[in-house]
């Protein structure tokens, strides 16, 4: 987590005969595959193309992969446990866990109830904004509206201090936005131009909806469309928004009054509830919250007011009657993402029960559906690798000594966390019932907020973790040092049990090398071993990594996704340095698990180096839908899923050598990348 050689006759007649025996290699099935493509060509094509050619994108996906294959799994097995649940939870004792997941999801289900309410559950909200009357009755909302999971103006909680990572402070970054990102405000383009006037509609017919006349609606609109672009415009864009340094901008109270003299924050903390002022904020981008505090007077109360009943209409339109659902989905799914239909009611529910209370079902579900062995066996890979790249480091020509051992060190207190927390989350203090899915939502939200502000001031939480057992993710967290592979992804097609290990290193072992090679991207490499953000390379070293990292970024540039639109390689230039080394890495470990064995038979006609390789790619097969591809090239650090397949590969030596490709096959770069 996304020939030109005689040779490949050969391999087409093997992919073909294997498909008869595609039971002898657990992972690898020749029927996914396209053997009219050349791997050295194309190597996504030939690896995932009879996978692409036979899973169309259902009607209630944006994009349809690997990825959600095991989702849809995983969606299942929780189905399953909630209509339990919610059958069972009026037997359950009351204030439960148990209880809570089944009241929660059966409010959800209770179409009929959610139907009749209509508007109703929101009114209470929209009078409190009604009411607004003074600065401080705005400042006062834009708080309790925040809390109770509204994106309204900016974004506040903890975080770990980023040079003091022992610490916990404050941090408020920027937000307030509709659309999916600032550039969609500011660009002049004909496709910007055309989502503003749609997004436009659509925000007039919710307000429409929610019970203004026509006129009105549309001057709300309006409102609503030209406060938002104040934000943008002076909002950092996704590249800057990457650069950890540039996003520490740590202040206390003094200095974060002079910096937005129209906005008490003393005020805004007593309204978050809090018990006292933090000591420090980070405040991620200055020139923003500049920006808001001239807004303030300078906007009139009356356009604030609307603001404000647009962005709780957009948070809660999911939550809300069927017109509500579909007007959402129609602009944010169809319009944005060009899926045809919403997901069905119980997935949604689903995914709403596990946004709100999902460590709590997560508990359930890995007592289930995760087996011991498989943390086993997850733990064996990622010491593994772990030992690959610190042989990795050890002889970097690139690298010099006091680099290398800062690197090391670094590498040596890697937390890794397998599976599920240590400790699992209390929700004695949420409360949920069967009467209104909305307030259900909205405490749930309101919960995790004031959960995750009890942090500020008090020391760091290590078995905090920021995604539920069943995700299918992974994640790197720079400020601990820590990689977290939830049970959700260890399953095939990245992880099988049954499948031998050239399967596993290639699947679920290039994510764990893809986790931890974030450490040392163009951004984790700031960090050090503590979690500190400072710089631990020698000038000369520093120098060395940027230069092979500029590689990669103009590698990544150089893919089109469609006519002029190319992969921003400054955008996911972390993740794709994290794919490449993570497939090294990965590489390197299966190799050193081979040692002291006999050479492994090939199996299903392929090699265990091929085998190696069609896993990787495998993870990677995925259709995607224009309008989804577009969305997420402009505002996502991931490259999309089929150029991760080849990106890669096609700077390693190790590829070329198991399919025979030679010079001046599209699939050997003749510029080759290599960090690690």
């Amino acid at each position: 987590m996304k020939t030109r050689s005689a040779v490949f006759s050969t391999l087409f007649a093997l992919a073909l005969a294997a498909t008869a025996s595609a039971g002898d290699a657990p992972g690898i099935d020749p029927a996914n595959m396209d053997p009219s493509a050349k791997p050295c060509d194309n190597f996504y094509q030939y690896a995932d193309g009879g996978w692409l050619k036979k899973n169309p994108i259902p009607a209630d996906y944006p994009e349809w992969g690997a990825f959600s294959e095991l989702e849809q799994r995983n969606v299942e097995s929780l189905h399953k446990i909630l209509e339990k649940l919610a059958r069972e939870s009026s037997g359950a004792p009351a204030g439960t866990e148990e209880h809570k997941l089944g009241d929660f999801y059966a409010a959800c289900m209770d179409e009929p109830a959610i139907e009749a309410q209509g508007i109703a559950p929101l009114q209470p909200e929209l009078a409190r904004i009604d009411k607004i009357a003074t600065p401080a009755d705005l400042q006062a909302e834009i708080a309790r509206l925040q809390a109770r999971g509204v994106n309204a103006v900016f974004a506040f909680g903890s975080e770990q201090d980023r040079k003091k990572s022992t610490e916990v402070i404050a941090a408020a970054f920027q937000g307030g936005l509709g659309l999916p990102d600032r550039d969609y405000y500011v660009k002049s383009d004909d496709e910007s131009k055309s989502i503003r006037a749609k997004y436009l509609a659509h925000m007039t017919r919710m307000f429409a909806l929610a019970g203004d006349p026509n006129t009105k609606a549309a001057a709300a609109a309006k409102t609503v469309l030209a406060l938002e672009t104040k934000f943008a415009e002076a909002s950092m864009d996704r590249v800057e928004r990457r650069d950890s340094d540039k996003t520490y901008n740590r202040m206390d109270t003094a200095a974060l009054a002079r910096l937005t003299p129209n906005f008490s924050w003393s005020s805004y903390f007593r309204d978050l509830g809090m018990s006292a002022a933090p000591e420090a904020v980070n405040v991620g981008q200055p020139k923003f919250f500049e920006a808001v505090s001239r807004l303030i007077p300078a906007t009139p109360l009356e356009d604030w007011k609307t603001y404000l009943r647009w962005k709780l209409l957009v948070a809660a339109a999911p939550s809300l009657s069927s017109k509500f659902v579909d007007e959402n989905f129609d602009f944010f799914g169809r319009t944005l993402e060009g899926t045809p239909q919403n997901l069905p009611r119980w997935k949604r529910c689903v995914a709403a029960t596990d946004n709100a209370i999902g460590m709590a079902l997560g508990k359930i579900w890995v007592a289930e559906y995760f087996p011991p062995e498989s943390k086993r066996r997850a733990d064996e890979l990622v010491r593994n690798l772990i030992a690959a790249l610190g042989d990795d480091l050890k002889t970097l020509p690139w690298m010099g000594e006091e680099t290398r051992k800062a690197a090391l060190h670094k590498l040596s207190t890697f937390d890794p966390k397998i599976g599920y927390p240590a400790k699992w989350r209390d929700y004695s203090a949420l409360a949920i019932d069967r009467k209104t899915h909305l307030a259900n939502v909205m405490n749930a939200a309101d919960f995790e907020a004031h959960r995750d502000l009890a942090k500020i001031g008090k020391p760091v939480d290590r078995t905090d973790w920021e995604i539920t057992p069943p995700t299918v993710n992974a994640y790197y967290n720079p400020l601990r040092n820590e990689i977290v592979f939830p049970a959700g992804i260890l399953q095939p097609p990245f992880f099988d049990g049954k499948a031998d290990d050239a399967v596993n290193y290639g699947g679920i072992g290039a994510v764990i090398g893809h986790e931890m090679t974030h450490g040392f991207d163009d951004d984790g490499r700031k960090f050090d071993a503590e979690g500190n953000l400072t710089n631990w390379w020698t000038p000369k070293d520093l120098e060395s990594y940027q230069a092979r990292a500029a590689c990669v970024e103009k590698q990544f540039s150089g893919y089109v996704v469609e006519k002029d639109l190319h992969v921003n390689g400054k955008l996911v230039l972390g993740e794709s340095i994290a794919d490449l080394g993570g497939l090294k890495i990965a590489y390197n470990a299966f190799h050193k698990s081979l040692e002291g064995k006999p050479e492994p038979d090939k199996i299903g006609g392929f090699t265990p180096d091929q085998r190696f390789f069609l896993s990787f790619a495998r993870i990677w097969a995925t259709n995607d839908r224009p309008e989804f591809a577009r969305l997420v090239t402009n505002t996502n650090e991931h490259p999309l899923d089929r150029f991760r397949a080849i990106g890669a590969p096609s700077n390693m030596a190790d590829f070329a050598r198991a399919f025979g490709c030679k010079a001046g096959d599209p699939m050997v770069r003749s510029e080759v990348c290599a960090i690690w």
